[in-house]
C-alpha cells in the first residue's frame, strides 16, 4: 500500500453515510478532501472534523444532478489544488414508496437523477484533467442491489444500482490506456439513514449486525493506496449476518414423532 499525500480527493455524498467514513479515511491516509453534497452545514461538519483530527478539507455544496454545477465545481477543486486524482462517487438516494405499484414519475427521474446521471456528471467533469496527468482513480459506489436486484430495493434502485457497473466497465475499457482506472463497490446493508427513508425500517437489533461506513471506507481506502499499475474492477462486500440470505420467516419446531 502507498499513501495519498500529495492527492486530492474528491467526494460526492460526502456529508453522511459512506461518503462522510471516506472522505475521512483518505484524509487520515493523506490526501485533501474535498466533500460536496446538498447540505452545506453537514458538507462544513464533516470538513472541520477532518480539519480538527490534523487533516486537510474543504466543502462544495452541490447537487450532483446537476451538470454544470458537477463542473464547475471540479473547475473550482483544480483551480485551487491544481489537481483530482481521485473521484468517489457516493451520493444515491431512494425513496419510500419504491414498488412498480407506488413509485410516480417524479420520483424515477429524481433516483435517475442522482444515482445513475450524478455519477455520470462528477466523472465526466474530472476525466480531462486525469487524461491530461495521466493516471486518475474512480471510484463509484453501488450496491449489493448492483449486482442482484432485491425487491426491497424497488425498480429505480435496482436499475440505476445495475447501471453503475456497466458505466464503470466502460471507463475501464475506454480510459485504461490513459492511466485512468474505476473500482465499482458494492455494499450490502451498510446502517446509514438510508435505512430511515424505507417504508418499514429494520429493527434496531438487525441494524446493529449489519456493516457500517466505516467498513465501507476501510476497501475504498485500500483501493485508493494500490499502485497506479493496479486496478481493482469491483468490490462486492456484505455484512456476515446478510439478510438477503436468510429466511425472516421464524423457524417452526418440527413435528414430534408418532409413538409407534
Amino acid at each position: 500500500m502507498i499513501g495519498l499525500g500529495g492527492k486530492v480527493a474528491w467526494v460526492t455524498g460526502g456529508g453522511s453515510g459512506i461518503g462522510e467514513a471516506t472522505a475521512g479515511a483518505l484524509a487520515r491516509a493523506g490526501a485533501h478532501v474535498v466533500v460536496s453534497g446538498r447540505r452545506q452545514v453537514e458538507l462544513e461538519r464533516v470538513a472541520q472534523g477532518i480539519r480538527a483530527a490534523g487533516g486537510s478539507a474543504d466543502a462544495a455544496p452541490l447537487d450532483v444532478a446537476d451538470a454544470d454545477a458537477a463542473l464547475r465545481v471540479a473547475d473550482g477543486i483544480r483551480a485551487a489544488r491544481g489537481r483530482i486524482d481521485i473521484l468517489v462517487a457516493s451520493a444515491g438516494l431512494n425513496v419510500p414508496n419504491r414498488s412498480f405499484a407506488t413509485l410516480d414519475t417524479a420520483a424515477w427521474d429524481t433516483i435517475v437523477g442522482v444515482n445513475l446521471s450524478g455519477v455520470m456528471y462528477a466523472t465526466a467533469a474530472v476525466l480531462p484533467a486525469m487524461r491530461a496527468a495521466g493516471d486518475g482513480l474512480v471510484v463509484i459506489v453501488s450496491s449489493w442491489a448492483g449486482r442482484h436486484a432485491v425487491k426491497l430495493g424497488g425498480p429505480a434502485y435496482n436499475a440505476t444500482k445495475h447501471a453503475l457497473l456497466a458505466l464503470g466497465q466502460s471507463l475501464n475499457m475506454e480510459e485504461c490506456a490513459n492511466g485512468i482506472r474505476a473500482c465499482v463497490v458494492m455494499p450490502g446493508e451498510v446502517a446509514t439513514d438510508l435505512l430511515n427513508q424505507r417504508a418499514a425500517p429494520p429493527p434496531p437489533e438487525e441494524v446493529a449486525r449489519l456493516l457500517r461506513p466505516e467498513d465501507v471506507a476501510r476497501m475504498i481506502r485500500a483501493v485508493a493506496e494500490m499502485p497506479a499499475r493496479v486496478c481493482v474492477n469491483e468490490i462486492l462486500i456484505s455484512p456476515t449476518w446478510n439478510r438477503n440470505f436468510i429466511d425472516p420467516t421464524p423457524a417452526r419446531p418440527e413435528p414430534a414423532a408418532a409413538i409407534p
